[in-house]
């Protein structure tokens, strides 16, 4: 398979993306995954002898352009087609990648994903999705962290389906238990989307609904997937890391809170679109560029596009 990854994207390009590239190869022998690494090659030549033994497992695709972080996503998109971001959404458009990856502008990469490699038949909207960790070393999905911040209950019902389907695929959870957010456990608890929404997950059989899932329960292991709108999603999730952050700068050490550090996990998924891309934080490190590679590789191996596509279709017939 082939994974292109900007490696001007984020705040520490290339350096950090490179360095992720290192411990990647050095810690997954698979021949079978070859990296095609989009970005400035004079900015990159300062790294690149640290892939001095790895030079069969990547190609350096060189880019002329970069979009920083606080452009305008479809403008730049447009105006920039020589940059790692524009170049990659080509590549997956052209078949000639398999999966992409970037830790720079979280904008474009959505406009990318929406408009070049483009929604599923059958999906109403992508969504982003991010591990969580459990209190017994496993991770729930919580879906959306802010793609979709205003949601309608068929579209929460959609990522019921895509977080389950994934966690299958690439966890390998056997039949996920879905959980809704919400501020009560009874039915009818919540605002107008949170109480609208339940009947409809309750009456779909191809999920496993377990009813809502409270703050207090996010951690614990009552759903595998958890799902909200984006709004409260991506609150939930800054929130997580803060937490992480306070512990980190206090040094307190805790195995539980270790797993809230992003890095471990790498990057967030678009789950929806035609082919696998994942975004990255923009102060991503080589932890977590590695990581992301790793993600990346499960997601073409599992086939979850694939999956995706015979769910939905069945869904239409």
């Amino acid at each position: 398979m082939k994974i292109a990854l900007d490696i001007m994207g984020g705040d520490y390009a290339p350096a950090e993306a490179l360095q992720g590239v290192q411990q990647y190869f050095m810690q997954h022998d698979d021949p079978s995954v070859h990296l095609l690494l989009i970005g400035d090659e004079q900015a990159a030549a300062p790294y690149l002898p640290l892939l001095e033994s790895f030079r069969d497992r990547y190609t350096l695709v060189p880019s002329t352009q970069v979009i920083g972080m606080h452009e305008h996503p479809t403008k730049a998109l447009k105006e920039k087609p020589g940059s790692s971001i524009a170049m990659g959404f080509g590549m997956l458009q052209m078949q000639k990648a398999d999966a992409f990856i970037s830790a720079g502008n979280t904008g474009a990469m959505m406009v990318g994903a929406m408009y070049s490699v483009k929604t599923i038949e059958g999906i109403l909207r992508p969504t982003i999705a991010s591990p969580v960790p459990k209190t017994d070393g496993r991770y729930n999905l919580l879906l959306d962290v802010g793609a979709n911040a205003d949601c309608k209950p068929e579209h929460l019902v959609q990522f019921a389906q895509l977080g389950s389907l994934y966690v299958n695929a690439v966890w390998g959870y056997e039949n996920p238990k879905v959980g809704l957010i919400n501020l009560g456990e009874e039915e009818g608890k919540g605002n107008l989307l949170a109480q609208a929404t339940f009947p409809l997950l309750k009456e779909n059989t191809r999920i496993n609904f377990v009813g809502n899932v409270e703050g207090r329960d996010m951690f614990k292991d009552k759903a595998d997937v958890l799902v909200c709108e984006g709004f409260v999603g991506n609150v939930t999730l800054k929130m997580a890391e803060s937490i992480y952050h306070i512990f980190h700068e206090r040094n307190v050490q805790d195995d539980f809170m270790d797993h809230f550090n992003y890095e471990v996990y790498g990057g967030t998924p678009i789950l929806g679109i035609n082919s696998p891309v994942i975004i990255g934080h923009g102060i991503s490190h080589a932890l977590a560029f590695n990581n992301m590679i790793h993600v990346a590789a499960r997601i073409v191996t599992a086939d979850v596009i694939g999956a995706f596509k015979r769910h939905f279709a069945q869904a239409t017939v």
